[in-house]
């Protein structure tokens, strides 16, 4: 069994893995944990008491972080015409047509985040094999299918996160960076956790948040009290 190295056991040693801790007493330990001298991530886990099996119970959406994700998301957009120049002025990093779709069929792949006006669809189709595996293709329930190009390549750029419930029932992502400070990840971790509280099925029976974890990249998780966590969104 590995073990873990001195700075990481020094970090954590007045931190109880096994509580429950309240969202600031988690961002806290969280932030205070970090020993590396790269920005970590911080990162949350949430476990819902739904089955992704029903279609009925899938939990998918995004939600824009008041403050960001600490990472600099590059945009490509699928436009012609005067859509194609409001993608540039509102600051995608690629735009085009054929063109873009003969370079992504070549290998090229220096994009985080893909928008598609709906009458480039059947253009984006063409690339669907190399873009669904890859959760790049366009979705018009995510808001990347769209002819209001403007708001969503600005909200991608601001910090627009997309999630979608695991087999095993687990929501994880990232909502910012260590460096942002205890105030800035909760706000960012509640505007999360209320989205996703939002969005839980009328089907899904029972405890809806059965466990939420927070942890830096190369930090311990530290649980939090989903009773209390939902109270605080609220």
């Amino acid at each position: 069994m590995p073990k873990h190295g001195k700075k990481f056991r020094n970090k954590i040693e007045n931190i109880d893995t096994t509580a429950l801790y309240t969202l600031e007493e988690a961002v806290k330990h969280v932030i205070s944990s970090t020993f590396v001298k790269f920005d970590e991530t911080v990162d949350i886990a949430m476990r819902l008491g739904v089955d992704p099996r029903h279609a009925d119970q899938m939990v998918r959406s995004s939600v824009v972080l008041p403050h960001g994700t600490g990472k600099e998301t590059r945009v490509l957009v699928f436009a012609k015409g005067d859509k194609e120049t409001e993608a540039k002025e509102a600051g995608a990093d690629f735009v085009g047509g054929d063109d873009l779709v003969a370079k992504i069929k070549e290998g090229w792949l220096e994009f985080d985040k893909t928008v598609a006006t709906p009458d480039m669809m059947g253009t984006v189709g063409k690339i669907g094999r190399v873009l669904g595996p890859r959760n790049l293709m366009p979705n018009a329930k995510l808001g990347t299918v769209t002819f209001d190009i403007a708001n969503i390549v600005k909200e991608i750029k601001s910090g627009k996160v997309d999630f979608r419930v695991e087999k095993t029932g687990i929501i994880h992502t990232g909502i910012g960076k260590c460096s942002f400070g205890e105030d800035k990840i909760v706000d960012n971790l509640k505007a999360f956790v209320e989205k996703v509280i939002q969005l839980k099925p009328s089907s899904a029976k029972g405890i809806y948040l059965r466990s939420v974890t927070l942890s830096s990249t190369m930090g311990p998780g530290i649980k939090l009290d989903p009773v209390a966590l939902t109270a605080a969104v609220k």
